[in-house]
């Protein structure tokens, strides 16, 4: 019987173990409705999602539970040798009803399984459904892709018997079917949902999403788009706040300088009387005393003044999003030829059947998008095109300087800086320069100093767009891998507004259709269980 769920945070902080405060004095209620956590990299959503389920204890503040609260982490790495069930969280009834099956009477057998004599056939039918039906619960996970193992994970989650289920990034190894499949099981559920994803399909099907960020919690009615609207309607109301402020700063700091002005003319007017007058030294002093004291007085009433001017503009800019990334157009070849690329009866290593061989071609300033199923062989044909892997057979011929941005950026060093891994592919350019291009893309002068593994996922993308845009030569053609995996929305969009300024020509796995059609594909290359098909137009 299903109970209805209530978590409510009252006053919830998080502190990391060297003292530094992650959020503070959050308030929120958990119901049965599908809500989606959103926020940058960073600020801590993961923590907040551990919080809720117990498997943290907040620094202060209260985390208060009615009914059963399950939490999926985002990255699934199951250890060697495990299996299905175990990776699905169900090893231990599982392996309670094969016991009773070969004989077994132990009363501490019955009691695991309880009421889940079906878990067989229920599994098996949902391992189905998830586009497993070669998988069963005895099935080794070393023989399963990631997208594959986190549909295993995901089913595991939907059989738990949880009144709340908290799913971190559930999407980001999913193929356009899993996204899909799993949409509609949140959607057939009934029951409590905490969504983090920057998945926009997935989103689009939420009833609240709220957003974590330096001010704390902030709920917004309705789906996706409801929150984008609304969060756009903050901007312009911030941006129209912040463009009164500073109207307001600046007439009022004029004020100020005039009556500074007046009043130091009265203070000079006054010294010289007072030089000139009859009067004994003694009451001479006095009278100086109390005007130094008046003058005084009133320039620190100006000073506070204008701190409050200068106050009130830094408060209404925090309203204010950073600014979008720029992309300085890399001086890119304008003539060559028509086609960049040629992939004529190329053989992919480690890929059988239909798609084990791929023809295809690439015109100068195509972009076009790789689709299929998870394990198709998407990221090994850009491995192979890239140069990174031989082909078995067949001829891959590329016509323009090229970079590879695949999902883990191998292209970036871990110990080495930004302006140090800039300045790999471009001795040309000073510096200074190479700092001022960074700027544009949102590296201001402290992470350009951080180590590339200290940066978060969407400032290593940015930084990996610099060496390759930046390089001499630039690259004309980009391969990219699943490049929105483990970015937030404010970065994603970012990462939309700097492809759409890139000139050259664009080769993109993702499942994401949203980003697709953001960066303005041309054409598709689709994995099928026929082989390859290219569709243009």
């Amino acid at each position: 019987m299903t109970t209805s769920v209530s978590v409510t945070l009252d006053g919830v902080a998080w502190h990391t173990p060297d003292g530094r405060c992650l959020f503070s004095n959050l308030h929120a209620q958990f119901d049965n409705r599908i809500t989606a956590l959103v926020g940058r990299n960073g600020v801590g959503k993961s923590v907040l999602a551990q919080l809720i389920a117990g498997q943290r204890a907040p620094s202060a503040g209260s985390c208060r539970r009615i009914g059963r609260v399950h939490y999926l982490a985002q990255h699934v790495q199951p250890p060697p040798g495990q299996r299905v069930a175990e990776l699905a969280g169900l090893a231990e009834v599982w392996d309670a009803l094969a016991r009773i099956t070969a004989g077994s009477t132990a009363q501490a057998d019955f009691d695991l399984v309880g009421e889940q004599w079906t878990l067989a056939e229920t599994l098996q039918q949902a391992l189905a459904d998830a586009g497993l039906s070669g998988v069963d619960a005895d099935t080794p996970v070393d023989t399963l892709s990631g997208g594959q193992c986190m549909r295993v994970a995901l089913v595991g989650a939907l059989l738990q018997a949880t009144d709340l289920l908290i799913l971190d990034e559930p999407s980001n190894h999913l193929d356009l079917a899993g996204r899909q499949w799993l949409q509609a099981q949140l959607q057939a559920r009934g029951q409590g949902v905490l969504l983090i994803s920057h998945d926009r399909l997935l989103l689009q099907h939420v009833h609240r999403v709220l957003e974590l960020g330096p001010q704390g919690l902030r709920s917004y009615g309705g789906n996706h788009a409801c929150y984008v609207a609304a969060r756009e309607a903050e901007q312009a109301a911030a941006a129209e706040l912040l463009q009164q402020r500073r109207h307001a700063q600046r007439k009022g700091e004029q004020v100020l300088r005039e009556q500074r002005q007046r009043l130091e003319q009265r203070s000079a007017r006054g010294s010289r009387e007072a030089a000139n007058a009859n009067q004994a030294p003694i009451l001479l002093g006095l009278q100086r005393q109390r005007a130094e004291a008046n003058t005084g007085k009133a320039k620190q009433a100006l000073q506070e003044r204008q701190q409050q001017l200068q106050a009130a503009t830094r408060e209404a800019l925090t309203g204010i999003e950073e600014a979008a990334p720029v992309l300085l157009h890399p001086e890119l070849d304008t003539g060559g030829p028509e086609w960049v690329l040629r992939c004529e009866q190329l053989r992919l290593p480690h890929v059988g059947g239909p798609l084990s061989t791929v023809d295809f071609a690439l015109r100068r300033g195509e972009r076009m998008a790789i689709s299929g199923a998870n394990g198709s062989g998407k990221s090994m044909l850009l491995n192979v095109i890239a140069g990174q892997l031989p082909a078995v057979a067949g001829d891959c011929g590329v016509q323009v300087p090229l970079a590879l941005l695949d999902q883990q950026l191998q292209l970036l060093a871990p110990g080495h800086t930004a302006v140090q891994a800039l300045r790999e592919r471009n001795h040309a350019l000073p510096e200074g320069e190479l700092r001022s291009r960074l700027a544009l893309l949102g590296l201001d002068a402290d992470l350009v100093q951080l180590p590339n593994a200290r940066l978060s996922g969407g400032q290593r993308l940015k930084l990996a767009l610099a060496c390759a845009l930046y390089a001499q030569p630039p690259a004309q053609l980009l391969l990219l891998d699943e490049p929105g995996n483990h970015l937030d929305l404010q970065a994603l969009r970012a990462l939309e507004q700097l492809l759409c300024q890139y000139r050259g020509s664009l080769l993109v796995v993702s499942h994401d259709e949203a980003f697709l059609q953001a960066i303005g594909v041309h054409s598709r290359l689709h994995a099928s269980d026929q082989g390859w098909q290219l569709q243009r137009g």
